[in-house]
């Protein structure tokens, strides 16, 4: 039955338990990692009293002792002592407005076995995936895209999804790389009746329309909130941890975490063999500092060249975010101490933590420094760009910040956004593939993602795309993957809606100027970390692509993925821009080129494994 083998490809992302409902019209399957009541009572398919509705549910919902209380109020008798109960009960009782009282992270379907209707939802920021397929005889929805492939489904490449990932190095929602697989949208709803679909929106971030309180306010305000959210994100059955990597993200989310948990563990991984990726020494002070139980994992180039096979097979769709196999290896190692860790994800997005973040204040605010470099623009050309020494990173950024200086607000958003321009993904199709890719379809899609950007753009517009672009689709989908490939559940409390509604309320001021990026969250727990914390550069959780493609993984790209043979085989790609991109990776100007031969290599290995 496709059923049973659908449930079982998602052993790892719970290991503890599988149940499988089947009835002559539909099939229900449920992998579980028990984190709230761990007893056989909080298994799934969960099925109501009246044995009506039955839930297959994937996250937490963190408000579930409140709403259980406000239930137990109407009548309502619990058997488990699980959220899952709770939220079954709750749509029950108040169909799709439960999900307004939901504080937490989901993907859930409800099975109405009587009316023989289908009720599916994700949360608010997209935190949980949910893809489904849809066509004339069937529906099937599941958490990764490995559970779909399991019922012999249509693997039509969508070569606007790949245009996308060319350009960007994942494939936005709400569509996926096979053309007839889509994924639910961050706080959408989507239900299911009688041979008809419809999808709805219950959430979007609410636009500014009160004055902003007071600066010394405004900073009490968001360290109730985001105590609180930490607060909410510590219960659970199973032992509890956080990452650490000694940003100042995580760091505010352990700070917070202890002063609730003293006992809290901390984890985080360093590089030995590359210091100018190794952040290990800042964890290490904040941990210090705060006083949490914390351990480095200490890795080798062997260690990240060892991990890399399995993190790269767990990728059941294009993903070319090279810090995945960081936070593959980092859950793995947390995995055997703790089932849930705390992450400091979200604060970026929101708060303006990025160096485009600062290049689009700056763009929009010019001075005579940003006018220099932008008539400059012809001399970075020149000169050797790649993002593996300060210097050539620094006129790469120089390069990137003089072109977006000449577009719209619009147009240098998705500049910035990407690691390729249009012109440059298109060339590296052959002539085959274009016949297959629509400039219009292609454009209607990205207007639609672009859609909060105005030509003339405020920091919060700019910041609003992040996050229902870059969030969702990059970070969000790295986290989750990686990390439920071990069975470790990562919750976000900067995600907390509370927290975004009320951040996306403050001024652009508070959040960034020239001279500060997260200026509101530096300002507010400065006292709480190590004062060396907030006067280091931002880094990003990368890995040393340029060096392994020069030497361990270079006959990977020449012999293998990335050979001749291999790409003209293949038909999609024209290996003459190949082989550009290749000469270029060992030029002195390598640029982005590492990023986006990583991103082929991502690519060519998924189709081999789940494409053909």
């Amino acid at each position: 039955m496709h059923v049973t083998s659908a449930t079982m490809a998602l052993e790892q992302r719970g290991p503890d338990f599988q149940d499988i409902y089947i009835d002559d019209y539909v099939g229900l399957g449920h992998r579980r990692l028990s984190i709230i009541d761990t007893s056989a009572l909080a298994n799934q398919p969960m099925w109501d009293s009246a044995k009506r509705y039955g839930i297959v549910f994937n996250g937490e919902i963190f408000n579930f002792r409140e709403l259980r209380l406000e239930l137990q109020k109407q009548g309502v008798a619990f058997s488990s002592s699980s959220d899952t109960e709770v939220l079954l009960n709750l749509f029950i009782r108040e169909k799709e407005a439960c999900l307004n009282k939901l504080n937490g992270f989901f993907a859930f379907c409800i099975y109405d076995r009587q009316e023989q209707t289908f009720f599916l939802a994700r949360d608010r920021f997209g935190i949980k995936p949910l893809l489904y397929l849809f066509d004339e005889d069937k529906f099937l929805f599941a958490s990764e895209m490995k559970s779909l492939l399991q019922y012999g489904i249509d693997k039509t490449l969508d070569y606007q999804s790949l245009f996308f990932y060319l350009q960007l190095n994942y494939t936005p929602a709400p569509d996926s790389i096979f053309t007839h697989v889509k994924k639910l949208q961050p706080g959408h709803f989507l239900k299911v009746e009688r041979k008809e679909l419809l999808v709805g929106r219950y959430y979007s971030i609410p636009e500014r329309n009160e004055p902003a309180l007071p600066y010394p306010q405004a900073q009490k305000k968001l360290m109730d909130l985001l105590d609180e959210s930490v607060q909410r994100r510590l219960i659970s059955d199973v032992p509890l941890g956080a990452f650490l990597s000694g940003g100042i993200d995580s760091s505010v989310i352990t700070a917070l975490a202890h002063r609730h948990k003293p006992d809290l563990h901390t984890f985080s991984i360093g590089f030995r063999d590359e210091k100018f990726f190794d952040e290990t020494r800042y964890a290490n002070k904040v941990a210090k500092h705060v006083g949490t139980h914390h351990t480095v994992f200490s890795l080798s180039n062997d260690d990240l060249l060892t991990h890399l096979q399995s993190a790269l097979n767990y990728l059941d769709e294009p993903f070319g975010d090279s810090s995945a196999l960081n936070v593959f290896i980092l859950s793995k190692e947390t995995r055997k101490h703790a089932t849930v860790a705390l992450s400091g994800d979200g604060a970026d997005e929101m708060l303006g933590g990025y160096n485009k973040h600062s290049a689009f204040y700056r763009a929009i605010n010019k001075q005579w420094p940003e006018k220099l470099i932008g008539t400059l623009g012809p001399l970075w050309k020149s000169l050797p760009q790649s993002r593996n020494s300060y210097l050539s990173n620094k006129i790469r950024q120089a390069n990137r910040f003089a072109e977006g200086l000449r577009l719209s607000s619009r147009e240098r958003y998705w500049r910035w956004a990407g690691y390729a321009q249009e012109k440059e993904a298109l060339k590296l199709l052959t002539e085959e593939s274009k016949t297959k890719f629509s400039k219009q379809l292609f454009e209607s899609r990205r207007q639609s993602l672009l859609q909060y950007i105005p030509d003339q753009a405020s920091m919060n517009e700019f910041l609003l795309t992040d996050m229902t672009l870059v969030l969702p689709n990059d970070m969000l989908t790295k986290v989750d993957l990686m990390s439920m490939a071990h069975g470790l559940e990562v919750r976000v409390p900067f995600l907390d809606y509370q927290v975004v509604d009320y951040v996306f309320s403050l001024p652009d001021e508070y959040k960034i100027t020239h001279s500060s990026r997260k200026r509101i969250l530096r300002d507010t727990f400065q006292a709480l970390l190590p004062v060396e914390l907030f006067h280091r550069p931002k880094k990003g959780f990368e890995v040393p692509l340029l060096k392994w493609f020069r030497n361990e993984l270079k006959s990977m790209i020449f012999d293998d993925l990335l050979s001749e043979k291999s790409i003209r085989e293949q038909g999609i790609f024209d290996y003459g821009e190949i082989k550009a991109l290749k000469d270029q990776l060992f030029s002195r100007n390598p640029q982005d080129v590492p990023a986006r031969i990583w991103g082929l290599i991502v690519f060519q290995w998924w189709l081999r494994k789940y494409g053909k």
